[in-house]
């Protein structure tokens, strides 16, 4: 599913941030990255969706060397990678239902079907509830699960987090986890970046730790605390004066 084959990336000046780093994650397989602040993470993460390039080495996705995939044809190995970001990256004026589909309607996908996606999206993290609200509107965590709705609304086979609990409590972290591996139950491969030694060591799962650039360790952890797993609660829809369930109204343009 993802191969590193001694990849390398080293940035303009000769600043390293991977150094012959070498792993296969295998399809349906949740794994943590983690390792300290300027470890390498994202610049690893970001070599999988092809963001960025390595500088030496080979790295594989589905089979394919991403790195020589045509900038043409970039789009179509995005269909298959859902990202989450620390910083959710969702756009003030847009409805939670437009920031959902954005990636739908580019794709030209028709509004009776991206209401469909978006609500199953959506339902998946236990935000159906909230098709109409700006992200103002929401809490910290929920914007994360928006965020996290938006990476899965074209079902894809491999989902990427960079530190998506960064920012977010205790209580918060652990609920936004819980999502991430019951994706992962679904059959997505997940791989999650996070420095939360204290998490990880709680769940367990395959754990890939970075050291200035390599690959220090990759080992098996046994959760000291793992959680049960099952579908994500969906609250009944409440219409309210402000946000009632009615189909979602596009914003032109």
């Amino acid at each position: 599913m993802i191969q590193f084959f001694q990849v390398t990336k080293r940035y303009p000046g000769g600043q390293s941030a991977l150094d012959r780093v070498s792993f296969h994650i295998p399809r349906g397989q949740f794994v943590f990255l983690t390792g300290a602040s300027g470890a390498g993470k994202t610049s690893l993460l970001r070599l999988i969706f092809r963001a960025d390039v390595p500088t030496e080495g080979q790295i594989l996705v589905n089979g394919r060397n991403v790195s020589s995939i045509p900038p043409r044809k970039i789009p179509y190995l995005r269909r298959a990678i859902g990202v989450v970001f620390q910083d959710f990256r969702l756009i003030p004026r847009k409805t939670v239902f437009e920031n959902v589909t954005y990636l739908p309607r580019i794709l030209g996908v028709e509004l009776t079907a991206r209401k469909k996606m978006a609500y199953q999206a959506l339902r998946r993290v236990g935000l159906a509830h909230r098709l109409n609200s700006f992200p103002q509107e929401l809490s910290g965590g929920e914007q994360q699960r928006v965020a996290i709705a938006r990476a899965l609304i074209n079902e894809p086979e491999i989902l990427i987090a960079d530190e998506p609990t960064g920012d977010l409590d205790p209580d918060l972290s652990w609920e936004i986890l819980r999502l991430f591996l019951e994706v992962n139950l679904r059959g997505t491969t997940v791989l999650l970046a996070t420095h939360d030694r204290d998490m990880i060591q709680r769940v367990g799962r395959r754990v890939l730790t970075l050291d200035a650039g390599r690959l220090a360790a990759d080992q098996e952890l046994v959760g000291t605390d793992p959680p049960r797993l099952g579908p994500p609660p969906e609250p009944e829809p409440q219409p309210d004066q402000q946000h009632g369930m009615a189909p979602p109204a596009e914003e032109p343009g």
